[in-house]
């Protein structure tokens, strides 16, 4: 009979690592093998894995030719599954919100290969908490909506008409680019022009920066190019208490997780799959 190795899927956290879990540093520093997406801190993998684990990067980045598919992550999965014990498939945030496990999942309960989730602190909890903002705080919200939105994203008008009446509070994961397109949906959908809102780019971590607008003066306000990546959009009342509440001062714009284009530079080739070189070992 086939013996396996255990998949653990463990979430990172949004990019403060001292903001990592307890459970998931136990179980780092017994990995024989870290799969990793691009948006976890470097001091993650320095500071909590330890120096015999072989560590993988797969992380996916918009327009980037070294970017891995889906598939090829599965692939590793398995693969590592039947030469090692302890494999970690390390993720931002936390591992249930917005990735990609259900197709890991369904990969490894087809192969018999058996796996234990570790929940991580999340983009939205992060970014409220590192910008003082309450999302549920009485007499601003009822509840909190959590939502992505491409330019493919089917969401009926009769959801943003309800959206637009802006008795929650909105988060947006990955919508950067399609922001526009988000704010004219809201308006077009009834929404009060006054309706504050930011944008948390690099939450949590030094570099963590805010753009604050409201809903009207987007499209005038809106200077940047090219919001930097990971970004998370907070609309609603709630966001009129940053200014109040703020503690953490803005940081630079500049990236702080690491770029795959400079990554690859540092890549060993192993076995025909990206081997991580550049972590330093003690």
């Amino acid at each position: 009979m086939q013996s396996f190795g255990k998949i653990y899927f463990i979430g990172a956290g949004p990019g403060d690592p001292s903001l990592l879990t307890v459970k998931a540093a136990n179980v780092l520093r017994k990995a024989d093998v870290v799969i990793t997406d691009r948006l976890v801190s470097e001091e993650i993998l320095t500071e909590y894995v330890n120096s015999s684990a072989e560590i993988i990067p797969v992380g996916k980045q918009g327009a980037s030719q070294v970017s891995a598919s889906q598939k090829e992550i599965n692939d590793l999965l398995v693969e590592y599954a039947n030469q090692y014990e302890i494999i970690v498939r390390l993720k931002g945030g936390d591992v249930s919100l917005f990735s990609n496990i259900l197709d890991e999942l369904e990969t490894l309960s087809q192969a018999g290969i058996s796996y234990e989730i570790i929940p991580g602190i999340t983009a939205v909890s992060g970014a409220a908490a590192y910008t003082g903002i309450p999302l549920t705080a009485r007499g601003f919200a009822t509840g909190v909506r959590i939502l992505t939105y491409y330019q493919n994203t089917a969401i009926a008008d009769e959801l943003w008409k309800e959206l637009a009446k802006f008795n929650d509070t909105l988060v947006f994961y990955m919508s950067g680019k399609s922001l526009r397109k988000v704010v004219s949906k809201l308006l077009t959908a009834g929404a009060d022009g006054e309706i504050p809102f930011v944008v948390v780019e690099q939450a949590t971590t030094p570099n963590q920066y805010i753009h604050q607008y409201t809903l009207q003066d987007f499209f005038f306000k809106n200077d940047e190019p090219e919001f930097m990546s990971p970004s998370l959009v907070i609309i609603g009342r709630v966001t009129s208490l940053y200014q109040q509440f703020a503690w953490l001062p803005q940081g630079e714009r500049i990236e702080y997780f690491t770029n795959l284009e400079e990554l690859n530079r540092t890549i060993e080739i192993n076995n025909g799959y990206q081997t991580y070189s550049n972590v330093s070992r003690a």
